[in-house]
């Protein structure tokens, strides 16, 4: 667009004009940095539930992920997990539906198979992770939620105060920190994951917005940037199981946290070296125009389009929360199942589960791309919100797989068709709404305020992940089948 009085400054782009793929290099640089810090966010993540349950809140523990139950441990050398399990909501059920909905069938599959221990153990066992399993669901639900809201805080000291690139700095040292915690000690587990939420809230909105920063204002590769960039995320979320998961089941769950921040340091290494690539954030920005203008820059209060166009976001997100929630029962319920539930190779980690997801984004993300393209040319592609809605309306659809498996497979466990191939479905779902909702927020987005819009996007994330954790609780409360239906109605409401 042509720059006039009332139009925001001339865009400024990176020092560097390579090219790489008909991209800036920049976008390769954030493509990298983003990568392995997804490989940090979601290798911890994967083995999160799991390790609450089975080895952190019970007392008799799986010393290797997916192995036995050897070692032993008191919970309440935790700091602080007494206060917070006193926060904790309660799930209103009685003692008879927890032994028949959860540890009967606990005990079942204890005492069966190759690795079939003693009942009076199996009952033991049984009972302790039945009883911690809600709590772990809340808690689950609440990391995965604050890590979401912190952003907000983190976009406004950006646009106002450190500039994004500062803040991606800030943010990544605060996570590997966080991860290097939780590998120390595991008393301090809370403070370790109180350093991840913070630490995401600096990274997470300003890493988005500097793939906006280096394309001019209508640039049609701008779309293009996003998907390539959320297929950097999906990268990191794909290699991080195979390697977190798998020191986590071969030498103890702390090795998977410290791959987790190693990972988050070699992200930061990218970050550093990459920096004349990128584009000027908005702290350089304004220094820039102050120098030239020999005057601080003015500050303007948001025009009625621009506000118009920040409550039209904002409605936007806050439809998105009951998506986000049924979402994420793949990283705390769907993870139970296959841990639980599915019978994996003795060789395999439970964990390994999550890096289905992003397989099939890489698959189906430039099917789609492709398909979005043809639709245009037809005149036929639905808009934004359209494709948001058709993907919530998908989400749902796909826990009929779920539905269908729990009634066949029942107490005991099955194949890993039911959760894999209603995973399959639910990322087709993902793909009409993710990556063009961050597209849509750098384009529609004041750009004065564009970091602080990119993290009331996320505000819909905490939201849904927070609920996701309350919804979580009634794994073990609610027949499967009934669970999973449950789910389905959600997603096709939210349609």
């Amino acid at each position: 667009m042509t720059p006039t009085e009332s139009a925001p400054p001339a865009w400024q782009g990176p020092k560097s004009d390579k090219q790489f793929l008909g991209h800036p290099v920049g976008l390769f640089v954030l493509f990298f940095t983003e990568m392995w810090e997804r490989f940090s966010y979601y290798g911890m993540r994967g083995l999160l539930k799991l390790y609450m349950v089975n080895f952190l809140f019970v007392t008799m523990r799986q010393t290797l992920q997916g192995g036995s139950y050897s070692g032993t441990g008191n919970p309440d050398d935790v700091l602080g997990w007494g206060f917070i399990k006193s926060l904790l909501p309660k799930i209103d059920i009685t003692a008879a539906d927890i032994i028949d909905k959860c540890i009967n069938p606990a005990v079942k599959r204890l005492t069966e198979g190759e690795g079939a221990v003693a009942l009076d153990v199996a009952h033991k066992i049984a009972e302790g992770t039945c009883a911690v399993q809600p709590n772990a669901s809340y808690l689950y639900g609440i990391y995965t939620g604050l890590v979401y809201l912190t952003p907000v805080l983190g976009g406004l000291l950006a646009d106002k105060y450190l500039g994004q690139k500062r803040a991606v700095f800030i943010g990544g040292t605060l996570m590997a920190l966080g991860q290097f915690t939780l590998f120390g000690a595991e008393s301090l587990f809370f403070v370790g994951l109180v350093m991840l939420i913070i630490g995401n809230g600096f990274f997470k909105p300003n890493i988005s917005t500097q793939v906006g920063n280096l394309y001019p204002p209508g640039d049609g590769r701008r779309d293009g940037a996003f998907t390539i960039f959320y297929m950097g995320i999906n990268l990191g979320a794909f290699i991080c199981n195979f390697v977190c998961g798998t020191l986590a089941m071969a030498y103890g769950w702390r090795y998977g946290f410290l791959a987790a921040g190693i990972g988050m340091c070699l992200g930061l290494v990218v970050q550093v070296f990459g920096q004349k690539f990128l584009a000027p954030d908005t702290l350089q920005k304004r220094s820039a125009d102050a120098t030239a203008a020999a005057a601080p820059a003015e500050h303007h209060p948001l025009t009625q389009d621009e506000w118009k166009r920040v409550w039209a976001l904002v409605i936007l997100c806050a439809l998105n929360i009951v998506f986000w929630a049924v979402y994420e029962q793949q990283g705390n319920t769907m993870q139970t199942w296959a841990d639980e539930q599915t019978n994996w190779p003795s060789w395999a980690s439970s964990t390994w589960f999550q890096s289905a997801n992003p397989f099939f984004i890489f698959l189906l993300a430039p099917v789609f791309d492709m398909f979005w393209r043809w639709q245009n040319r037809q005149g036929k592609e639905p808009s934004s919100v359209a494709k948001m809605a058709i993907g919530c309306v998908v989400l749902g659809l796909s826990f009929i797989v779920m539905i269908v498996g729990a009634r066949l497979v029942g107490d005991g466990k099955g194949s890993l068709f039911w959760p894999v191939f209603c995973t399959l479905l639910l990322t087709v779902g993902e793909l009409y709404l993710s990556p063009i909702g961050l597209s849509l927020v750098t384009k529609v987005s004041p750009v004065r305020i564009v970091s602080l819009m990119m993290g009331i996007w996320f505000v819909s994330s905490f939201f849904g992940n927070t609920l996701s954790g309350y919804i979580g609780s009634f794994y073990t409360t609610m027949s499967k089948d009934l669970f999973f239906a449950m789910l389905m109605v959600l997603g096709l409401g939210a349609g």
